[in-house]
């Protein structure tokens, strides 16, 4: 036990398998609002048929942006964006080409400085992590479709 807060540390672990969804390659934040738009479409069109779906579907957006330009601003560059499927919930996967900087919530920093969207992320998922393939940090995330 390291004394941290749930939702403090992100482990280094692979996601879980996923299927179908949305893929991007980003080069810049000015591109986030189309894609937030596109990606509110997909979902929408994937749950007509759950009510409770709306608001799952708005966290699922939220974890994409919060990780999408966070990746943008200290990635490196190389971003590439997934949001897929898995039996109980919504897989998001953001790539960036800084392998040595892992995902780090802000510490002991004052909320209105910003830096709080991995803490976000972290308590709106059912599990969450980071890890390098080929060369890339990858950032996921798995939050909950019914």
């Amino acid at each position: 036990m390291t004394g941290e807060p749930a939702g403090l540390a992100w482990p280094s672990s692979p996601p879980p398998p996923a299927v179908d969804g949305w893929h991007w390659e980003l080069s810049s934040i000015a591109e986030l609002p189309r894609l937030r738009a596109q990606l509110r479409r997909g979902l929408a069109a994937e749950s007509t048929d759950d009510p409770a779906a709306e608001e799952l579907n708005e966290a699922v957006v939220l974890a994409f942006d919060e990780m999408a330009s966070n990746a943008l601003r200290h990635g490196g560059g190389g971003v590439r964006a997934r949001v897929q499927r898995t039996p109980d919930a919504w897989l998001i996967e953001v790539r960036d080409s800084a392998p040595d900087t892992p995902p780090q919530p802000a510490v002991g920093r004052d909320p209105s400085q910003g830096g709080l969207g991995l803490y976000l992320i972290a308590e709106m998922a059912n599990a969450h992590g980071w890890h390098l393939d080929d060369g890339q940090k990858s950032v996921w995330a798995l939050l909950p479709r019914r």
